[in-house]
């Protein structure tokens, strides 16, 4: 087994959704090897979010050990959020990390502490980090507009800096309105104000979305789908490994396809969701499998793809991407208008494809009515 060495160096340990801060941290870089050697990695993972759920499946599935080298090891940490992964792989503490597309495009503009890459992509979704949520007291709504235009004037939260933020902010945009607080706040304490009644409406994401509805903590009226916006999920892979080891880099990508074809196929959505529980905490199995497949109405943002599993960067995912990264230039969370010419990296996830046969995408995750034991 290759051994790891210790390095004490400085890096950026970010706050991909309060704000950027520099701390001291002490770096632990691997000894890649050479091709062909066992090699121990550390993989950070988002059980607490739906788009990048494939990292959880590869994981539960063991997938990995069907390309790494014999002998390999696989470490999986826990993000309960993306700047935990971010600062990790900036450290040279993690080497692939699952990241939602807003801390995943930041951690891009990092070069001079570390070379991260968008190597894939997990997911993209109009109805998984997109969804607008009123307190339960609200009026019932003719349409998604009619029900963002109820927000005018009144107390809506978000987690400033994330998907939700980037949708919500679309929504207030499209719609005309300006609420008279627009409040950062974790999907802790959204949860918890719903309750007590101190918030109008707020935007999500999944599987919280769907523990808030079960619940009947707060009402789900609009997604994404409604405004033409999506949000989505990236494997970020330090170019370190993509260059010392293109077999462990190429392997990796190997059962990150297996992960998503899996998750892509119904006959798998009860096992997908036990996986997803094995990893959380305070999430029942049923609310789990609700958030990935279960079917909602057109009135409260649902339509028939669930998840689109796009594996590869498309020219539509590069211009998604773009989109998204011009987002977090104009709140001032990354120095560059555009993302540099190497911040994607396609070439692990086409070859692939190739050599199966496939292209992107993968797999749908389809909607599926709520069973009757669920």
């Amino acid at each position: 087994m290759i051994e790891i060495k210790k390095i004490r160096t400085s890096a950026l340990l970010l706050a991909a959704f309060t704000g950027f801060s520099v701390q001291a941290i002490t770096a632990e870089a691997i000894e890649y090897g050479k091709p062909g050697d066992p090699i121990h990695l550390t993989v950070g993972f988002q059980p607490y979010f739906t788009p990048a759920w494939s990292g959880v499946v590869l994981k539960g599935k063991e997938f990995w050990k069907k390309y790494l080298p014999a002998g390999s090891t696989v470490e999986f940490q826990v993000g309960l959020q993306g700047a935990v992964i971010v600062g990790q792989m900036l450290a040279d503490k993690q080497q692939i990390g699952y990241l939602g597309d807003m801390p995943a495009l930041t951690i891009t503009n990092k070069e001079k502490v570390a070379d991260v890459r968008l190597v894939g992509v997990t997911g993209t979704s109009t109805q998984s980090c997109d969804i607008v949520f009123v307190r339960k007291e609200a009026p019932e709504f003719k349409s998604a507009e009619e029900a963002a235009k109820w927000l005018n004037g009144k107390t809506v939260a978000s987690g400033h800096g994330s998907c939700a933020d980037r949708f919500a902010r679309v929504v207030f945009k499209q719609t005309g309105i300006e609420p008279a607080q627009y409040l950062n706040q974790s999907l802790e304490v959204i949860s918890s104000n719903f309750r007590v009644g101190k918030l109008d409406g707020a935007v999500v994401w999944e599987p919280t979305a769907s523990q808030l509805e079960e619940k009947g903590i707060a009402r789900r009226v609009a997604s994404g789908a409604d405004f033409g916006e999506r949000d989505g999920a990236f494997v970020t892979m330090r170019h370190e490994l993509m260059e010392k080891r293109p077999d462990v880099a190429k392997g990796w990508m190997e059962a990150e396809l297996d992960a998503q074809l899996f998750m892509a196929d119904p006959a798998n959505a009860d096992e997908v969701a036990g996986i997803i529980k094995a990893e959380t905490t305070g999430l029942e199995q049923s609310t789990l499998w609700y958030a990935l497949y279960g079917e909602r109405q057109a009135s409260q943002g649902g339509r028939p793809e669930k998840l689109t599993l796009n594996y590869s960067f498309t020219p539509d995912m590069m211009a998604y991407a773009q989109r998204a990264y011009s987002f977090l230039y104009s709140i001032k969370r990354v120095s560059t208008e555009t993302l540099r010419d190497n911040a994607i990296d396609n070439s692990l996830a086409e070859a692939v494809l190739k050599e199966r046969g496939l292209t992107s995408p993968v797999g749908v995750v389809k909607a599926l009515p709520l069973p009757a034991k669920q």
